[in-house]
């Protein structure tokens, strides 16, 4: 009888680099692990990269998680105190990462030999179907500019609006497009570099957004009052499909002149035509970085 001990052992999970990858050569959590590999610290990491430490290592684990296996390991004593190495699988995802860069800009500079104008100098306007490229069950997807940025200790609070504001107002007073909040941890905003005027794509699920019927008036304020909850938006139903204890799915044309799909409680009564008012959570709000 063969011993347990002969059998072959198991292949190990190929690496989920296209995973890892797949936020392009601006995303800081590559750079934090870039510089790890140089420097064999952390902390040194994320001063070069401009993240806290605590952002860097969420980078690390994130990547982790995302490639299928340890891409850093720490160091502990020594005379340096301890510190911190790639792995194998942290090297090799760094040498996926030039390549596709190399790549990257290969493609960048025919296209502009040609004629093309798709530098990374492009305003976030010139370049609207970048959020093509990413893949996601959420239906609900608007284009943005992060208007501000307002942090409270662990957490921000990121405005944002999805139309530039006229060259001669400022971003709170842009007149109509739609204005959203979304509630982060601040490593993430790090993370993705945020600030004013970065160009973001706002994703939300559709089993996220309330709807509801506003009362029938004759003012122009349209049911809601001048000073609505951030996240709440007027509209006019578009469709309703009935889903019974699930709800009622209701797509509906904002009066911010965006198309959004919720949910109302079954029962609803909503038909197409009426006047609706569709809400979502800060925190129900994912933000993605248009490379």
């Amino acid at each position: 009888m063969p011993s347990r001990l002969s059998r072959p052992a198991a292949a190990p999970a190929p690496l989920a680099f296209s995973d890892a990858l797949a936020h392009g050569p601006a995303d800081r959590r590559v750079a934090v692990l870039r510089e790890i590999g140089r420097g064999g610290s952390i902390s040194q990491a994320a001063r070069a990269v401009g993240v806290s430490y605590k952002a860097a290592w969420q980078a690390v684990d994130t990547l982790t998680n995302l490639a299928g296996a340890p891409l850093v390991e720490r160091l502990v004593g020594g005379a340096g105190g301890g510190g911190a190495r790639l792995t194998e699988a942290g090297h090799a995802l760094l040498r996926a990462a030039e390549a596709l860069a190399q790549a990257r800009a290969g493609v960048l500079a025919t296209v502009a030999g040609e004629g093309g104008d798709l530098s990374e100098a492009a305003p976030p306007a010139a370049r609207p179907a970048a959020g093509l490229a990413l893949r996601t069950s959420m239906r609900n997807q608007w284009p943005c500019v992060v208007q501000a940025l307002e942090v409270d200790g662990a957490v921000a609070r990121v405005r944002l609006y999805g139309e530039p504001p006229a060259a001669t107002l400022p971003a709170e007073r842009a007149p109509g497009g739609l204005h959203l909040v979304a509630r982060i941890t601040r490593e993430s905003g790090e993370l993705l570099g945020l600030r004013p005027g970065t160009a973001v794509l706002a994703l939300c699920k559709a089993t996220a957004v309330r709807a509801q019927a506003l009362p029938p008036v004759r003012s122009a304020a349209r049911g809601l009052p001048e000073a609505p909850e951030p996240n709440t938006w007027p509209g006019r139903v578009a469709r309703v499909s009935r889903g019974g204890a699930q709800g009622d799915e209701v797509v509906a044309d904002l009066d911010a002149g965006v198309r959004m799909v919720g949910f109302a409680p079954d029962g609803s009564g909503l038909r197409t035509g009426w006047r609706v008012a569709l809400s979502v959570d800060e925190s129900a709000v994912v933000l993605a970085v248009l490379e």
